[in-house]
């Protein structure tokens, strides 16, 4: 959350951006369980000497965290309020962010990612210890790892490409990662499109229903 003088503008580098120690342990939490569940499939793959399934389990996660992200963008920039139960914060800094776009590239990266952190933690953690099947945590630890991380993603997608990693830069041209050119036109009107935040491979899909 983002406080503000009484005019409501967001003031550049507000505290209120930064990173606390609370933020940074979700966030390791989240990391934590990903790489947990990332292993077991790795490990399990290994032991079996099936790699192909969990390969394919894998790229299945990845779209369809992209899916799910943009459904998700989707529901909290077109309902609900500052005032929505659990939502709320969340409603309310997407909302913000449509006025001042610059805030999430100001914003540290724990502080941007502890909320999908922490729902990873809870969602994932149970998975970790109900299975040990390679293809099934193939696919957990992608999807649940892209999802995590799909706001930094979806910052890179504000920041020029002078200012970003080669490594971005090229996932970004690869479509791997969404992009700048991809995301701009969720941010022009009408304003209802181009919604996920992965690797935007569903917009053109979403957009048409």
């Amino acid at each position: 959350m983002i406080t503000s003088p009484p005019n409501n503008q967001p003031v550049l580098n507000d505290p209120s951006l930064r990173s606390t120690w609370a933020h940074c342990a979700w966030v390791a939490c989240g990391c934590t369980v990903v790489l947990i569940s990332l292993a077991k499939a790795i490990m399990g793959a290994a032991k079996s000497h099936i790699w192909l399934k969990p390969i394919l389990a894998g790229l299945v996660g990845y779209v369809l965290a992209d899916l799910m992200t943009g459904v998700y963008h989707w529901g909290i920039d077109n309902y609900g309020s500052d005032s929505t139960p659990i939502f709320g914060s969340q409603i309310d800094a997407f909302q913000r962010h449509h006025k001042w776009p610059w805030i999430i590239t100001r914003t540290e990266f724990a502080n941007l990612s502890h909320v999908l952190a922490r729902a990873v933690t809870f969602t994932v953690l149970p998975m970790v210890f109900a299975s040990n099947d390679p293809i099934f945590h193939a696919f957990v630890a992608v999807c649940s790892g892209c999802i995590m991380f799909s706001l930094q993603f979806h910052a890179w997608a504000h920041i020029t490409k002078s200012q970003l990693p080669p490594l971005v830069n090229a996932l970004q041209d690869m479509g791997l990662l969404v992009s700048r050119s991809k995301h701009a036109n969720h941010h022009r009107p009408p304003y209802n499109n181009n919604y996920c935040m992965v690797s935007g491979v569903w917009n053109e899909f979403l957009g048409k229903q």
